[in-house]
């Protein structure tokens, strides 16, 4: 098959309107939910319109499912991303917004040492409220939450995680992600075999080259996909053999946008929108499509809706299915870039259904950021050498302008690259003064970390470049029980019981949720975490 145009392929969610509230009819039964998640990955498969290359399990999935096609990270790189999914809050209110805060010292600015993020006290990760629900919670396996990941939040995380290791009588929540379409996977694997033909035609953006150089990595970003949908498809495989698959709700999504140039780190769409299919329980919906503007800091909400529970008022985000979906849909996307490895700037983004708005908070500054990183892909090195040779295309050379200026805005249906800026348009006024409003709202209401220098931001949650530390559990033991308290806001407990003689495994600890049964000949060992704080002393009751 011959690929569309990425100008056709971007255009096609633009158009492709939902005109009915899809929502499943769920039985009392509580269903396994699913998650499997790809990095770095724009709608680059026939389920949404580009038809480059086959994936037939995604395209199975997606005619069980619904197609959502309006779906945005909050931020156009991983670890802001998943903190986001994590909590369901926007990362610049939590301080999460710099990639990366745990930082590879290869990478990461030298003037201050790794931290954590801290999240609100009332924060909690999505695993530890599923545990708190009764499931059976596993994550194969990255992490990378800008926080070490709560004691209390998996079953299990590992490469060997599955929810075949849970016990039966228990629904579960299951997260595997798939590492093959990371951008570091384009010029790892240059040398390895393709997984398409190696005169494939692909589409080229009209900001990337389109030289063989350009056209190989291309071909290896559609070859990484290929081998992901295998991978999908082993994991619905499972589920049939295990007679799962009608009572698990699956979510296949990628963690961000695509992993080229001008792509992943940034606000444009290319780094922010993502594909997402959800397949429910008797393939309900088969082969619709939902087109209602969805963030990442949705997820969670959506996740406790589906579950049963009422998503916490101090989100940030709604449910958009569910018992407890919100009333109205969203009318904004919100999103932001901050310090990526070693280099800072700040942009915000605010975008509806066809405009986007973005916010240069330091237009002294290049477009293009050195990222070390992003330039060991040979496409990467490509334009650079383009761009010193003089041969850059004028929407090419966009990308490294020296300097910003402080607002743009694009018209999506007619400019999908975001090449073409409206902000000094008199006819576009109305609309500019409506998303820079919104964005002052949205940055006011969340507190946006990102308006501080990162340096003292720290300082405020990490005093003194210190982690605080989660204080030790306070037992009290009772006759056939034991009570535990923390005085540390926001902490969660957990707990083993052991022989006496046996010492604390590394994983998993229990939740603590009310007194415990503390059996004869045996003790009770606990430890109390809050998210960014360090990890209490162990207290021990026999």
């Amino acid at each position: 098959m011959k690929p569309i145009s990425i100008l056709l392929l971007l255009c096609w969610a633009c158009i492709a309107r939902a005109q009915e509230i899809i929502e499943p009819e769920l039985s009392g039964e509580r269903y396994n939910i699913l998650w499997i998640v790809n990095e770095d990955m724009g709608p680059y498969i026939p389920a949404f319109g580009d038809s480059t290359v086959e994936t037939p399990n995604l395209s199975r999935l997606a005619a069980e499912g619904v197609r959502y096609t309006s779906v945005f990270s909050p931020s156009g790189v991983c670890a802001p991303s998943r903190a986001a999914i994590a909590l369901g809050m926007y990362p610049s209110h939590v301080g999460a917004h710099h990639m990366r805060t745990g930082g590879n010292p290869k990478f990461y600015p030298k003037t201050h040492p790794p931290y954590e993020a801290v999240p609100p006290p009332e924060a909690k990760m999505h695993g530890q409220y599923m545990r708190e629900l009764g499931y059976y919670a596993t994550n194969n396996a990255k992490e990378d939450y800008q926080f070490r990941k709560s004691i209390v939040c998996w079953d299990e995380s590992s490469n060997q995680a599955h929810w075949r290791k849970g016990p039966k009588d228990k629904p579960f929540f299951s997260i595997f992600n798939l590492g093959i379409t990371h951008e570091s996977q384009i010029w790892v694997r240059a040398n390895d075999s393709l997984w398409v033909p190696e005169d494939l035609p692909v589409p080229v953006p009209p900001y990337l080259p389109d030289t063989e150089v350009g056209r190989r990595d291309i071909r290896r970003m559609y070859s990484n996909i290929k081998i992901m949908d295998q991978q999908v498809g082993e994991i619905l495989q499972q589920l049939e053999e295990d007679g799962l698959l009608e009572k698990t709700i699956i979510f296949w999504y990628p963690d961000h946008g695509g992993p080229l140039p001008r792509m992943k780190r940034l606000c444009y769409d290319s780094g922010l929108k993502v594909p997402m299919i959800i397949r429910f329980p008797g393939a309900q919906h088969a082969g619709k499509i939902d087109d209602r503007l969805i963030s990442f800091i949705d997820f969670l909400p959506t996740l406790l809706s589906l579950a049963g529970m009422q998503p916490p008022a101090y989100l940030d985000g709604q449910a958009f299915l569910g018992k407890y979906r919100a009333a109205e849909d969203r009318t904004y996307i919100h999103a932001a870039g901050d310090r990526f490895d070693a280099k800072y700037d700040m942009i915000r983004a605010v975008r509806d259904h066809r405009f986007k708005y973005l916010r240069n908070y330091h237009p002294e500054k290049p477009y293009y950021l050195p990222v070390a990183y992003r330039e060991q892909m040979p496409i990467m090195q490509e334009l650079l050498h383009l761009r010193d040779a003089g041969q850059l295309t004028r929407n090419q050379a966009q990308w490294f302008r020296e300097t910003k200026v402080p607002e743009e805005l694009f018209d999506l249906y007619n400019d999908p690259h975001e090449l073409y800026n409206l902000a000094g348009n008199p006819a576009y006024q109305a609309k500019l003064e409506e998303l820079r409003t919104e964005c002052d709202r949205w940055m006011a209401e969340i507190d946006d970390k990102g308006l501080m220098d990162e340096v003292d931001f720290v300082q405020t949650i990490w005093p003194d470049f210190k982690q605080p530390v989660t204080e030790k559990p306070v037992a009290v033991k009772h006759k056939r029980s034991v009570s535990l308290s923390c005085t540390t806001e926001g902490a969660a407990i957990g707990y083993q019981i052991l022989d006496k003689d046996e010492e604390a495994a590394p994983a998993p600890w229990q939740v603590y949720m009310g007194p415990v049964n503390l059996p004869k000949g045996k003790k009770l060992v606990a430890k109390a975490h809050r998210l960014g704080y360090a990890v209490s002393e162990e207290v021990i009751v026999k």
